[in-house]
C-alpha cells in the first residue's frame, strides 16, 4: 500500500509559507509517499509564478496542478516547461503546457491528470470526453485526477463517470472542504472539494472587507490576501499500487 497526499488550492505567500512550515510533519505523520499540490492561486495577487511554483516544489510537491488561473501570470508561462507542473488537460490542442504527468516509481507508475470543469467556467473542451481519451493512453492503474470545477453536480458526475477507472477524483476550485469523502464502487476515492491552504478567517483566502464590499455594493474592488492565521486542507489517499484501488480516503485539516 502507498499513500498520496493531495493539498487543496494554496493561496498566496502566507499559504506557501505555512505549508512550508507544516508539510514535513504532515508527510511524516501520515507516512506519505507522494505529494500533489494545487498551486493555481499560490502567487501574490493570484495565479502561479516561477517563484511560487518553486516554493511548492521545495515543499516536496511531486506534481503541481492548476486551474482557471493557470495562465493569469503571463510573465511566468515558462513554468509549464516543467513536466511536473500541469495545466488542465482540456485546454485546446496547441496550448502551452500539458495536463498529465506520469511519475516513474520503479516497479509501478502513477499518473496525475488535471482537468477543468465547464459549468460556470471557461468553455474548454468537454472534460468527460477529454478524460476518456486520456485513459486510453495511460498504461498504469494508479490514476489521480484533480478536477478543478465550480459546479458540485459536475464534480459528482465526474466521480461516478470514473468509478472503477481511476484511483481517485479530487475536486478543487471552490476552496471549501466538503465532508463527502467516499470510495465509489469499492475502488475510486472521491471528494467534491479538498479545500484550501491559506488564511482561514477570510473569504476563500481574500481580505474579508473587500470580499463583502464586492458582494454588498457590486462595485469593483481590489482583492488582497487576508491577514489571518492559516490552515491546510487536503486529503490522504491510501491505494494498492498493483491494482490502483483506493482503500482509504481521509480529509486533513491542519491549523
Amino acid at each position: 500500500m502507498k499513500k498520496l497526499l493531495f493539498i487543496g488550492d494554496v493561496v498566496g505567500k502566507s499559504g506557501c509559507d505555512f505549508l512550508k512550515e507544516k508539510i514535513y510533519d504532515i508527510r511524516k505523520k501520515h507516512n506519505i509517499d507522494f505529494t500533489v499540490i494545487n498551486g493555481e492561486n499560490s502567487a501574490q495577487n493570484n495565479g502561479i509564478t516561477k517563484f511560487s511554483a518553486d516554493m511548492l516544489l521545495n515543499c516536496g510537491a511531486d506534481v503541481i496542478t492548476t486551474g482557471n488561473h493557470c495562465f493569469k501570470r503571463r510573465d511566468s508561462m515558462s513554468i509549464y516547461d516543467n513536466d511536473n507542473i500541469l495545466r488542465p488537460a482540456n485546454y485546446p490542442d496547441g496550448c502551452i503546457g500539458k495536463g498529465v504527468c506520469i511519475l516513474d516509481c520503479g516497479y509501478f507508475d502513477i499518473a496525475v491528470i488535471n482537468l477543468m470543469g465547464t459549468v460556470y467556467m471557461e468553455a474548454l473542451d468537454n472534460p468527460f470526453t477529454t478524460v476518456e481519451k486520456l485513459l486510453g493512453e495511460i498504461n498504469t492503474p494508479n490514476i489521480f485526477l484533480d478536477f478543478h470545477a465550480e459546479a458540485t453536480a459536475e464534480k459528482k458526475a465526474m466521480g461516478h463517470f470514473l468509478t472503477g477507472k481511476v484511483t481517485a477524483v479530487m475536486g478543487t476550485h471552490t476552496h471549501v472542504q466538503t465532508s463527502d469523502e467516499i470510495i465509489l464502487g469499492g475502488h475510486t476515492g472521491y471528494i467534491t472539494d479538498a479545500g484550501m491552504t491559506g488564511p482561514e478567517l477570510s473569504v476563500l483566502g481574500v481580505d474579508i472587507k473587500a470580499a463583502v464590499d464586492k458582494q454588498r455594493f457590486k462595485f469593483p474592488v481590489r482583492f488582497t490576501e487576508a491577514e489571518s492565521s492559516c490552515f491546510i486542507n487536503g486529503v490522504v489517499i491510501t491505494f494498492d499500487e498493483k491494482t490502483g484501488k483506493c482503500t482509504n480516503i481521509s480529509r486533513i485539516i491542519e491549523r
